[in-house]
């Protein structure tokens, strides 16, 4: 079966292997804001949400970026999140220092897709990550998966952190 989600209501499939609630989640390696390797494994044993959105540039991933950091500030230290695009780092870092963002992660996937791939957030031909979210849980399980179907449109926040809480006991 295809994935594929729509850009400005235009089909485009992903890339990549879809991710699957239950399954365990695939290792990764992302970049951060000085260029250095930051790999998932530096944060097993917490509860992860991985925020994935096409680029800090846009409208709506700057919302979905600001809201993720506001409800980061609220979550307990046993919660880390990853916000994932492939934007060079040093759009990233720019993007984080204006908008205030200081309580996610903000990770590149720009050298390797490696994460897009394992997950299956690619979108074909446009070397861009798709939007969604993805929630881990301390013991490297997929709890929740989220392939926003219109990648102009944001995730559905609720469920996402729903899922986080039911993890937490909350």
């Amino acid at each position: 079966m295809e994935n594929q989600v729509t850009f400005g209501g235009k089909p485009v499939t992903l890339a990549g292997r879809h991710c699957e609630v239950g399954e365990m989640a695939p290792s990764f390696t992302l970049v951060d804001g000085s260029l250095q390797p930051v790999a998932s494994s530096q944060f097993s044993g917490k509860v992860r949400i991985y925020s994935v959105f096409p680029s800090v540039d846009t409208p709506v991933c700057s919302l979905q970026n600001i809201r993720f950091n506001r409800e980061a500030s609220q979550l307990s230290d046993e919660v880390v999140v990853l916000s994932i695009s492939v934007d060079l780092p040093f759009a990233q870092k720019r993007f984080c220092a204006a908008e205030g963002i200081d309580r996610v992660h903000v990770l590149s996937d720009y050298r390797d897709l490696d994460f897009g791939m394992k997950y299956g957030f690619v979108l074909e031909g446009l070397r861009l990550l798709a939007r969604g979210v993805v929630v881990v849980d301390r013991d490297d399980r997929v709890r929740y998966v989220e392939y926003v179907p219109e990648v102009t449109h944001e995730p559905d926040y609720e469920k996402a952190l729903a899922a986080v809480r039911e993890l937490l006991g909350k």
